[in-house]
């Protein structure tokens, strides 16, 4: 008699990040897309650190735009996902650090007079977010879009059309 064992399978990314933040620097207007491209491989790929954002000409504009455009589309996409109430906004913030951690602030701005909300504060060596392989950046990018989600979520106090429809089946 053979012994049957279940297998746990951990959730993966549910898109293709590398292409979805490519795709948000060319329509945003950032780049065109050879550039844009060339731009994520060159800097999400090889040793770490990565030389390109310690170079002794800006590296705190470099370090900034670059924490900006890999949060930026991930937080949009994640607010896209939950009906925000008019007039509220996300936003993501940075303070760079060119020596430890930098911060990455999301916060939610609702329209009426509640304080704004904390969504995620992620610390991060700029530097080191160096990965091994796409899948490595989408287990990486899905996390941050699932905690921005569901702080979201919480925040605006409505559930989640995806998470309802998920439940019912």
């Amino acid at each position: 008699m053979v012994n049957k064992t279940t297998v746990a399978h951990t959730q993966t990314a549910t898109r293709n990040w590398i292409a979805y933040l490519c795709e948000s620097l060319v329509t945003s207007g950032v780049m065109p897309t050879w550039e844009a491209a060339t731009y994520l491989t060159e800097n999400l790929f090889g040793e770490k650190p990565n030389p390109r954002l310690l170079c002794a000409t800006n590296a705190y504009e470099v370090t900034s735009q670059f924490l900006q455009w890999l949060y930026k589309p991930i937080v949009e996409a994640a607010s896209r996902d939950i009906t925000l109430p008019e007039g509220a906004t996300v936003h993501v913030f940075t303070d760079i650090s060119l020596t430890s951690n930098s911060a990455v602030l999301v916060v939610y701005v609702s329209d009426d007079d509640r304080p704004h909300q904390l969504l995620m504060l992620d610390a991060t060596k700029a530097w080191d977010l160096v990965f091994t392989d796409s899948e490595d950046v989408n287990r990486w990018a899905e996390t941050r879009y699932r905690r921005v989600k569901s702080a979201l979520t919480a925040a605006i106090g409505k559930p989640v059309l995806s998470n309802v429809l998920a439940e019912a089946s």
